[in-house]
């Protein structure tokens, strides 16, 4: 398959490729490829979903290296010091900033309070609520979308800024990438639109009423962000010569820090991002729909794909393994 009959594929694809909307490929630092389907460009947006944890991640690495954060052994509550504990919590005292980002953390009840969180005035606060329970620091792998709020609002904190302008100014605008935009709506409505309209969006990333960003999801790039942000990464923090951050934090980051079930494809989770494999140098920030970045060290090469709301695709790992990649002569 060349990269002709890529396109043409995945334009007549009714399965899981259909709602592709951008690919874009860097290799050794130049655009192998970039191809847009359903109305979209280039230049367009697109909610990428939990992608957006894995850039959480990368700030919570330069806020690291900037000494805002002073370990990632760092309790959470030194961060919280107005917050009032609920009677009765202990467990919330020992949680720490590596437990946030390994998604280690402990949460009360079985499943996570979106309708609470999400009507709420302060989302990173409402999410404290959250935070602890009877069991203590177990270790398990807990998937929480919303438990990352929390890191948005220690990063906030510890700046001394909204984190959107800690990512404009340390991320984004070093990366030559456009600035975000707050989205500024929060409704009950405008949160379902935001995840099933299926238009091109603003380069913009979705808040609390706060104006605190959303750290699991909302942010919207475009598949060249993705790829740039994935070259990054394959480049061990360096961009065009300029250290963005620190290649100790990247490699930590990277490192598999747990093993994951079946649920999970039996990857390794490092701080938010994900190593699919045990023996390969191949490493992915993922989200629902088939949003991803996606590097590969070996072949030195990021690829970003976007995609529209499409229940039950979480992970193209093995479709940029298996079509995007031997279509670059990779």
């Amino acid at each position: 398959m060349n990269k002709e009959e890529l396109y043409r594929s995945i334009s007549r694809s009714e399965g899981n490729e259909s709602n592709i909307c951008q690919i874009y490929a860097i290799k050794d630092g130049e655009n192998v490829y970039d191809a847009c389907w359903h109305g979209f460009k280039t230049e367009d947006a697109m909610n990428v979903n939990s992608v957006t944890k894995g850039i959480v991640g990368l700030l919570a690495g330069i806020a690291l290296d900037k000494g805002c954060i002073k370990s990632l052994d760092q309790k959470v509550m030194d961060f919280f010091p107005d917050y009032t504990v609920k009677r009765g919590e202990k467990t919330i005292y020992d949680v720490t900033i590596r437990h946030l980002l390994t998604m280690t953390a402990p949460y009360k009840g079985r499943s996570e309070p979106w309708k609470k969180v999400c009507t709420s005035e302060d989302w990173t606060l409402t999410t404290l609520d959250y935070l602890g329970g009877r069991k203590g620091i177990t270790g398990e792998f807990r998937y929480a979308t919303l438990g990352i709020q929390i890191l948005v609002g220690i990063i906030e904190r510890a700046a001394g800024e909204k984190c959107i302008d800690f990512a404009n100014k340390n991320l984004f605008e070093p990366l030559q990438l456009p600035e975000r935009i707050l989205h500024g709506d929060s409704s009950k409505e405008d949160q379902f639109d935001f995840f099933m309209n299926k238009n091109p969006r603003k380069y913009e990333w979705y808040c609390d009423p706060q104006d605190t960003v959303t750290a699991g999801w909302g942010l919207c790039m475009s598949a060249k962000d993705m790829a740039v942000i994935g070259a990054l990464v394959l480049d061990v923090g360096e961009f065009n010569g300029k250290r963005i951050i620190s290649e100790e934090y990247l490699k930590d980051m990277t490192a598999p820090h747990i093993k994951l079930g079946e649920r999970f494809g039996f990857m390794n989770y490092g701080y938010l991002w994900y190593k699919p494999f045990d023996d390969r140098e191949v490493y992915a920030a993922i989200g629902d729909s088939g949003n991803i970045i996606y590097t590969n060290k070996e072949k030195n090469i990021s690829v970003g794909i976007t995609g529209t709301f499409k229940p039950r695709i979480f992970d193209r790992v093995d479709f940029i393994e298996q079509k995007v990649l031997p279509a670059l002569d990779m």
